[in-house]
């Protein structure tokens, strides 16, 4: 009989499923996987689910059997579903006896409990304020503090596979992609690797890392012309970066992203964490590596630059997050 009983939300995500390929391997757990929709049951079985569960952070009715002998969980959610995570965060806290490790996926610089910030010095111009997507993410990660969890939190940089699937059409068939980063340094980070830091999390377990907060990171920075030579090299054809000015690219996505693609061309983003090296012992990918190499689930790189994406040109994906307050 297993010891521990996992259950991971966004299972089907990019994390979700590379963590359920890497923890299927481990002795003495039950992993129960959260789907939106049946379709995705087979996929999440093949890869080493051992149940597959209906669930929706939207509505309440489907948490009590997802969490029915839980005693862990991986907690990621999409920015628009804050609300839904909040409210999932107070009836895991409810469950406090049942529920002994949380790992939450969050994002660098959401980290309020462990630095101070200033206006002045996190934002890019007078009178801006942090960006918004960091505050929701911070928001994300107080609601179980508060709830008496014992939390672990992977604060991510931007992850490489959402850097360019607002592109992959004029990738494909034009051979360029834009948007305002430019020269800006970013250490990107695979996602691949953020399930690996999460799987020897889950492994090692809240009496090691309950509490502690990670900032996983690429291993180098890149601005968008070498983000181009590495997906030229791996797709073997020319691929151009042509600038875009950050007015364009809000109207394209919106304020909030905007605000937050702003806030990386500071340069904050350039730091590279010694976090996930000194959790699993290896070097974080570099995004040529990314793209080219296939992660646990089976998938490279550019196998992921052509699926689903959040972000759709001319829709703001934040327009209802962005009214949520606490």
């Amino acid at each position: 009989m297993s010891e521990h009983t996992v259950l991971i939300t966004s299972a089907s995500g990019r994390i979700g499923r590379e963590l359920i390929a890497l923890l299927s391997q481990q002795e003495n757990l039950t992993l129960r996987a959260c789907c939106f929709t049946p379709d995705k049951t087979e996929l999440l079985k093949s890869l080493g689910a051992d149940e597959v569960v209906p669930f929706d952070l939207n509505d309440a009715s489907t948490w009590d059997a997802a969490l029915d002998g839980v005693t862990s969980v991986y907690s990621a959610s999409l920015d628009p579903m804050l609300e839904g995570h909040l409210a999932f965060s107070k009836a895991l806290g409810e469950r406090g006896e049942q529920i002994q490790h949380i790992v939450r996926i969050s994002c660098m610089g959401a980290d309020t409990n462990t630095a101070s910030y200033n206006p002045k010095k996190h934002s890019s111009r007078d009178g801006a304020g942090i960006p918004l997507m960091l505050q929701h993410y911070w928001w994300g990660e107080k609601a179980l503090i508060d709830a008496g969890l014992p939390v672990t939190v992977l604060r991510n940089n931007f992850f490489m596979n959402h850097l360019l699937k607002t592109d992959c059409d004029n990738i494909e068939s034009e051979g360029w992609f834009s948007n305002p980063l430019g020269n800006a340094q970013n250490s990107f980070v695979a996602t691949r690797d953020i399930a690996k830091a999460a799987a020897v999390v889950f492994s090692e377990g809240p009496e090691k890392h309950a509490n502690k907060f990670y900032d996983i990171t690429g291993p180098e920075p890149q601005s968008m012309h070498d983000i181009a030579d590495d997906l030229g090299r791996a797709l073997n054809k020319s691929i151009e970066y042509r600038a875009q000015s950050m007015v364009d690219f809000e109207n394209d996505f919106g304020s909030t992203r905007a605000e937050f693609f702003e806030y990386l061309t500071n340069g904050f983003y350039c730091r590279c964490s010694p976090d996930f090296y000194n959790l699993t012992g290896q070097k974080p990918s570099s995004y040529y590596d990314y793209l080219t190499t296939k992660g646990a689930s089976g998938e490279t790189g550019l196998d992921e630059l052509w699926q689903g994406n959040l972000w759709k040109k001319g829709k703001d994906a934040m327009a209802d997050a962005a009214k949520l307050k606490t």
